[in-house]
């Protein structure tokens, strides 16, 4: 009977060190994937994305502290999407990964993550491999969050063939409840904007008075009498007219054409921070008056219009989008 015994226990004893081997090994391979991935991670943090041949657009350390956006909406089918999107999901696996291996806390792995990401975002500045970004180290934090989140849970669970699906669904239960949160701040923030009184474009940065008293004209059988203001080529040669804004998320109003009993030549450029945003000449089809009203996301540093012909343009004037509390 003590001979049965003790094999049953030497079986017992065989079988849970085969299960203690099994789980060195799994952990092994784990802490392998681990160190793999994070090396991949690490290439496309200062690597990838062609940011070696991007160094040299860079001539001082970016930081941008304040979130410029929420991190995550409900899906669209654009890069932006897909970018805001890989930020959270490629950090997921750590939050499962790191519990595996070690036993460590909610508290101390989110403070831990933190300091690296950090970390990690101040370096990519510092060498002008990218700049560092508040709203990456959120979506960062967030991934890892969500992953850690999505373990417990699911290994929390008595039933163990339902680990894997409990954590999946718990993970992606948190995602959705991420882009509800960031529909409904972004919500909260926009449904509050408004259109700030019309501004002429040459009345912003000044205090002296403007004359109003423009002579009409008409441009195929329309009459025309600017309101706002009026620039023109002076004797048929060129003009450029310049001004400096630095003003964010505008509307830009503008209409322009060339008028009756003058020869039909000409063009209008308007051009923002050096691009151009806008062009009117007199190869386009449609003689009539071309009105433009188009928005411009992001600060407006300068606003330059160039004229050629006999291209007129008026009423050149700017709406800024302001919040409630602006």
């Amino acid at each position: 009977m003590r001979n049965g015994q003790e094999k049953i226990l030497k079986v017992n004893e065989g079988l849970t060190d085969s299960s203690e081997g099994m789980k060195d090994k799994l952990r092994t391979y784990i802490f392998i994937g681990t160190i793999v991935y994070t090396i991949l991670i690490l290439y496309f943090m200062f690597f990838g994305f062609n940011r070696i041949e991007g160094r040299s657009a860079y001539n001082h350390y970016t930081f941008i502290l304040v979130p410029e956006g929420i991190p995550l909406r409900f899906p669209k089918l654009t890069m932006s999407w897909l970018y805001d999107f890989g930020n959270i999901a490629a950090f997921i696996p750590f939050g499962i990964v790191i519990p595996l291996l070690y036993r460590v806390r909610f508290r101390k792995f989110i403070a831990l993550f933190i300091s690296v990401i950090l970390f990690l975002e101040v370096l990519q500045s510092l060498t002008f491999m990218g700049t560092f970004d508040i709203m990456d180290v959120i979506s960062n934090t967030l991934g890892a969050m969500i992953g850690f989140v999505g373990y417990r849970v699911g290994f929390s669970s008595k039933l163990k063939f339902k680990k894997l699906v409990v954590s999946v669904a718990s993970m992606l239960i948190i995602i959705v409840g991420v882009m509800v949160v960031s529909e409904t701040i972004d919500y909260g923030v926009n449904v509050n904007k408004r259109i700030a009184p019309i501004q002429a474009l040459n009345e912003i940065n000044t205090k002296t008075p403007i004359t109003k008293n423009f002579r009409a004209f008409t441009v195929q059988g329309e009459k025309v009498q600017p309101k706002f203001n009026l620039f023109s080529s002076k004797d048929g040669i060129g003009k450029e007219y310049l001004f400096n804004l630095g003003k964010k998320n505008l509307w830009f109003y503008a209409k322009c054409g060339i008028p009756d009993n003058e020869e039909y030549k000409g063009s209008v450029k308007i051009v923002i921070n050096g691009q151009e945003w806008f062009q009117f000449n007199d190869k386009d089809e449609d003689k009539h008056i071309c009105k433009v009203k188009t928005f411009f996301e992001g600060e407006a540093e300068d606003v330059k219009i160039i004229i050629t012909g006999n291209a007129k343009v008026w009423d050149v004037s700017i709406g800024e989008i302001k919040h409630w509390w602006e």
